[in-house]
């Protein structure tokens, strides 16, 4: 990622699209004049791996550390344990603390990977990057130590007036431990301006409440001025939520999402959609972008926006080797022969598609094409099956099969134990043999 000048961050979120909201800008600007400041998102560990909608706050931080500051990541141990309600219209499930402790691990470590991830000139952002867990200052604060300290300062219609916080009372109300969420990022910022000196903090635009809340419980606590930032959420032109799939979430996980599918999430992007991404959610340099708008409009058909998105978050989030697997996965489904996979790409790559298994010793004496055709669907029978093949649309791992006649043998497996089936241009099949 480029460095820009220290005193240029805000202009760099800004040309970006990446403030909705901020406090004042002059005091801002003075507070970041200076190299090395710390500027901290907050994550809450709802699940074992980060999704989508959490890139927005990840390219923040790797912002701020490329204009030379300090990102921290606070992820929530504490405020985990309770559910935050901003953007939320039911109460939430509370989590175990085994299944928050894994969740803990697996986005700390994902926030890790990303903030010192390479950029788009193959260099990792500069500046230290802090990950910390807000359960380390929280869980020795007793209730009514909390309520005395912290609580006292906190006016409830300041509270109430917050649009988490309201639109629920509206509806089917809220608990009181959902109420008091707010109150534990608040005090997570101002320990943050004690122990860090961490002055900023960045958010959605759905947090706007809680970042306020922690700025004026250190003005009447410490006397100290904090300032905060919001961008805006990572939504489709329609004003729907990015990163669901009829499959559900989209997650940095690859146990979760393949790279392919994660990459596919980026190349099926509308027009507008892809464009406003890249230019939010990657450090493309802004000519470039425009350029790729300008190209866009009169060509959208070559979809160069939404590959060039798809290349630069596939390698941020999976590396170099992700975003080859996923070319090479989208190459298959557009013909390319398949000679090199194991049997775990081919069942990422491949698992929307039917499969079946059968038994390894069918292949011995040679199990006949129209069978394994008729056995995973492709056909409705083998006569249907032998004319597919007679008409040149059988293919085995993307290799065409004239002859009606051909029988499998352990020499079309691709992987240890499979091999791909095809119908025609885009009807798939895989099959298993144990």
């Amino acid at each position: 990622m480029h460095a820009a000048a220290h005193d240029d961050l805000l202009a760099d979120l800004d040309a970006r699209g990446l403030v909705q909201q901020s406090t004042d800008r002059a005091a801002l600007s003075a507070w970041f004049a200076t190299p090395g400041r710390r500027v901290y998102v907050g994550f809450d560990p709802t699940a074992d791996s980060l999704h989508v909608g959490h890139l927005v706050a990840l390219v923040l931080l790797r912002r701020v550390a490329a204009a030379g500051h300090e990102p921290v990541a606070v992820v929530g141990g504490a405020t985990g344990m309770i559910g935050d309600p901003s953007g939320r219209s039911e109460e939430r499930n509370l989590l175990s603390p085994e299944q928050l402790a894994a969740n803990i691990a697996g986005v700390e470590r994902q926030i890790r990977a990303i903030l010192t991830a390479p950029g788009h000139a193959g260099d990792p952002p500069s500046g230290r990057a802090h990950v910390v867990n807000n359960a380390d200052w929280t869980r020795g604060i007793g209730y009514l130590e909390f309520l005395r300290d912290i609580g006292k300062h906190v006016p409830i219609g300041q509270m109430l007036a917050k649009d988490s916080v309201r639109s629920r009372l509206e509806k089917d109300g809220i608990s009181y431990t959902e109420f008091s969420y707010m109150l534990l990022q608040a005090w997570d910022f101002v320990h943050l301006s004690d122990a860090l000196e961490c002055r900023v903090q960045l958010g959605g635009s759905d947090q706007w409440g809680n970042i306020t809340a922690g700025i004026e419980l250190a003005r009447r606590l410490r006397g100290r001025e904090l300032h905060g930032i919001t961008c805006p959420l990572l939504t489709k032109a329609d004003g729907t939520k990015m990163g669901k799939t009829a499959a559900g979430a989209v997650w940095l996980d690859p146990r979760r999402t393949s790279p392919y599918r994660f990459y596919q999430y980026w190349i099926n992007l509308d027009d507008d959609d892809a464009g406003r991404c890249l230019l939010r959610l990657t450090d493309v340099p802004l000519d470039e972008v425009r350029s790729l708008d300008e190209a866009r409009a009169t060509n959208p058909a070559a979809r160069d926006t939404q590959r060039r998105l798809a290349e630069e978050l596939t390698r941020l989030v999976h590396g170099a080797s992700g975003l080859e697997a996923a070319r090479q996965a989208t190459a298959i489904f557009f013909g390319a022969e398949i000679a090199s996979l194991d049997d775990e790409s081919l069942g990422e790559i491949f698992a929307d598609v039917p499969s079946r298994e059968l038994p390894r010793a069918s292949l011995d004496a040679g199990l006949p094409l129209v069978e394994a055709f008729e056995a995973t669907g492709l056909a409705q029978s083998r006569g249907a099956a032998r004319r597919t093949i007679e008409q040149g649309g059988a293919y085995v791992n993307n290799r065409r099969i004239a002859d009606a006649a051909h029988r499998l043998t352990s020499a079309d497996l691709v992987g240890q134990a499979t091999l791909v089936l095809r119908s025609g241009k885009k009807a798939y099949a895989l099959l298993r043999f144990n």
